[in-house]
């Protein structure tokens, strides 16, 4: 479902894998995605809706298709954590947001609102600025969690504060037209002209479908795996963010290599025998 690489595919920019000084996020992944398509068939933007066991085999309901295999990397990454807030639901993407590198394009001159005090809130911030935005910054504390460069960059092109306030409610009718700004301190609220509205506070594994198969998690809701990236339920197996570590690019390709030789091996000659 979606692009190729999920998440990393909308990183504006990745310094940290090996062969790339710098690299955007949809570049490496468009390359990634190439080399792939020499030897399997990827469908992007198709929608997993179920998956099942009987006999040693998995069913994969993919759209009106059933999909019959031997094994099941669920490598289903994270997904944005939503604030909850009336508005929230009805106005995503109609200004609201959770990345800026997908939509902020559109909010060039605009007034936009970033929700959230840590990296990738302030990477949001500095990303919409970059694009012509007039930013503003919302956090409910009174200290970032950002790391100093960020907040140092954020000070040097001029992204606003707001420390100490939550967003309580998104308000508009066809699109985003303000917000409603809430003190934690002292509890006032004031409405804020707003046009769009990026949330970013952080990510929760996308388990939906591994757990229809009853593959245990552990205690943070990612997904448990062994060394090899085994699950608790034979040839079913984890890799990348949905697994919790690093979730770093070059560790989710290791693990996803893992993950695909123990699949390999398990069909092949089964481990526990």
């Amino acid at each position: 479902k979606g692009v190729t690489g999920g998440m990393a595919a909308t990183s504006p920019w990745i310094e940290n894998y090996p062969g790339f000084k710098g690299i955007s996020g949809l570049d490496l992944m468009d390359k990634m995605r190439e080399q792939a398509e020499d030897n399997l068939d990827i469908r992007q933007g198709a929608d997993v809706s179920g998956v099942e066991e009987s006999g040693g085999r998995f069913s994969v309901s993919v759209g009106e298709e059933i999909m019959i295999c031997q094994a099941i990397v669920f490598a289903t990454g994270a997904i944005y954590r939503k604030l909850g807030i009336p508005g929230e639901s009805e106005l995503t993407g109609r200004g609201v947001s959770y990345c800026a590198t997908c939509d902020g394009t559109f909010f060039k001159g605009r007034r936009v609102y970033v929700i959230g005090g840590g990296n990738n809130g302030a990477t949001e911030a500095l990303h919409l600025k970059h694009m012509g935005a007039d930013v503003t910054l919302i956090h409910r504390r009174d200290t970032l969690r950002a790391e100093k460069y960020l907040q140092d960059q954020m000070a040097e092109n001029g992204v606003e504060l707001l420390m100490n306030s939550t967003v309580k409610r998104i308000v508009g009718d066809a699109k985003v037209e303000s917000i409603e700004v809430q003190n934690t301190g002292d509890g006032t609220t004031r409405q804020q002209d707003a046009d769009g509205i990026f949330i970013s506070i952080g990510e929760e594994p996308n388990t939906a479908l591994a757990k229809q198969l009853g593959v245990e998690l552990a205690y943070d809701g990612y997904i448990e795996v062994d060394r090899f990236m085994r699950t608790n339920i034979r040839k079913v197996y984890a890799a990348g963010d949905v697994t919790g570590g690093l979730r770093q690019v070059v560790t989710a390709c290791a693990e996803g290599a893992i993950a695909a030789m123990s699949a390999y091996e398990d069909i092949k000659t089964p481990y526990w025998v």
